[in-house]
Formats: C-alpha cells, sequence, structure tokens
C-alpha cells in the first residue's frame, strides 16, 4: 500500500479508535498525534502513527510530572501506607502509583450536579443500588487501586462493598477528565476498566464540555452516546435517562 493510501482522515481515525472526532481535533492542535497537512485545515493521519503516540504506556502530564520517582510495583498494601498529602491524590494503576493534584472547582461542580442526575434515575429504577463518588478507593486486584469521580453499584453487587473500598468492577463509571493529565482518563483507565468489564464508562470534559458514554461491547468499548455544549444526551442502554449537558457547565445551573 503506498504511502498516500495510508493517510486517513479524522473522522477515520476516531471511528477505529471509539473516540469523537472532536478529541482528534484536540489532540492535533495540541500536537499530542502525529499528522500530516494537506492544505489549510485539510489534516490526514496514520493510524499506527497515531495509536504509538497514544498509548505510551508512561504516565505523562502536560503541565508538570505528577507520577512518583519510584518505580517498585506497588501494591495495595503498599498503598494504605502512603502518607496524607494535602492538595494531592494518589492511585495504582496496575502497579505504578500516581500522584496528582486534587480536582478544581469546575471538576468538583461538575461531578455534584451529574450525580444528582444519577442519583434521581437510578432512585428509580434500582433503589437499593447506590451512588458513590470519590474520594474511595476501588480495587480490581493487588496492584490497581482507583478513585472514580461517580460509580454506580447495583442492588444485586452489594458483596463487593466492603467496610473502607469496593472490591470488584461497579455498573457504571465515570471519569471527569483532569487537565493536568487527559490521557490518564482517555487510555490508561480506560483498558484498565476494559480488562475489569465495566460495563459502562463514561468521560466527562468540562474544558471541551463534552460527554462521552462507552459500554462494552464483545470485550471492547464502544461509543454508545456523545454530547457537547448545551446537547441532551440520551443513552440507548438506560431508559428514559436524559442528561442536559446544559446543567453541568454553567455556574447557575441547578
Amino acid at each position: 500500500m503506498s504511502e498516500k493510501k495510508e493517510l486517513i482522515t479524522a473522522q477515520d481515525v476516531a471511528e477505529s479508535l471509539d473516540l469523537s472526532v472532536e478529541t482528534i481535533w484536540r489532540y492535533t492542535r495540541e500536537g499530542k498525534i502525529p499528522f500530516i497537512e494537506l492544505g489549510k485545515k485539510q489534516y490526514r493521519y496514520k493510524l499506527a502513527d497515531v495509536i504509538k503516540a497514544l498509548t505510551d504506556p508512561v504516565v505523562k502530564e502536560s503541565k508538570a510530572d505528577y507520577k512518583t520517582g519510584n518505580q517498585k510495583n506497588f501494591t495495595y498494601q503498599d498503598y494504605l501506607k502512603l502518607p496524607e498529602e494535602p492538595g494531592y491524590q494518589f492511585e495504582v494503576l496496575e502497579g505504578c502509583l500516581v500522584k496528582e493534584p486534587s480536582p478544581n472547582v469546575m471538576h468538583q461542580r461538575v461531578s455534584r450536579r451529574l450525580q444528582r442526575i444519577l442519583e434521581d434515575y437510578f432512585y428509580k429504577i434500582d433503589h437499593d443500588g447506590e451512588i458513590f463518588n470519590a474520594p474511595l478507593d476501588v480495587t480490581f486486584s493487588n496492584t490497581t487501586v482507583v478513585q472514580p469521580d461517580l460509580f454506580y453499584i447495583s442492588a444485586n453487587q452489594n458483596k463487593i462493598i466492603k467496610e473502607k473500598r469496593i472490591d470488584g468492577s461497579p455498573v457504571l463509571v465515570v471519569e471527569i477528565i483532569s487537565p493536568y493529565n487527559p490521557r490518564k482518563d482517555r487510555l490508561q483507565k480506560m483498558r484498565i476498566y476494559q480488562k475489569a468489564k465495566i460495563k459502562h464508562y463514561w468521560l466527562v470534559n468540562p474544558e471541551e464540555r463534552t460527554l462521552e458514554c462507552f459500554a462494552l461491547r464483545n470485550n471492547a468499548y464502544t461509543l454508545l452516546a456523545s454530547g457537547m455544549d448545551e446537547d441532551i444526551v440520551e443513552h440507548p442502554d438506560f431508559q428514559n435517562l436524559s442528561i442536559p449537558l446544559e446543567k453541568l457547565w454553567h455556574k447557575s445551573s441547578m
């Protein structure tokens, strides 16, 4: 195949990687993925090069490196021994200890509003199910400890709720993308949640004002619903669930 035939559009890349086109454009603007400019705002991509750029196993920060320098294979027991550090939070991603700044005001505002919508919805369809929010540890193995921003555990999953943590896979996990490290939620944690067979994974980006709803299909995440700005997102797997995105972003909403 010639080099010209290997080049594909942003739409093709988005479909291949189960990302939104807006995300591909943003990665292009920020120089996070390689591209070829054919003309004014006419970009083409090599899918293999894009995948290579986005799947670097090292967690990198856009503003600073918040990954700890200790490269030992961290366990849940090691995690429990960490001293508290005001202004930061920790997770262990497949043995790698990751340290990040605490969420900002916009992050918490969006989290609170989306939690209210989800609590109202799941209370009606699963009265004994529960919505939890960070900080609360969720473990999938002895070397993975995450603190999802929001997650839903159905009534028939109550056995995974322990005294100090959740030990197992919620039905739904929502991550609000950090401006310090968007790749962690978009790539590394998505892979972890997929391997843990979490049925639904949602990504919220307050800066881009987007919501993307992924669901497991044949053991891989597929984008089932999405929206941006003031769209109303309706999810095909959750009957009568309607999320007016305008209520998430605006300071005076709700």
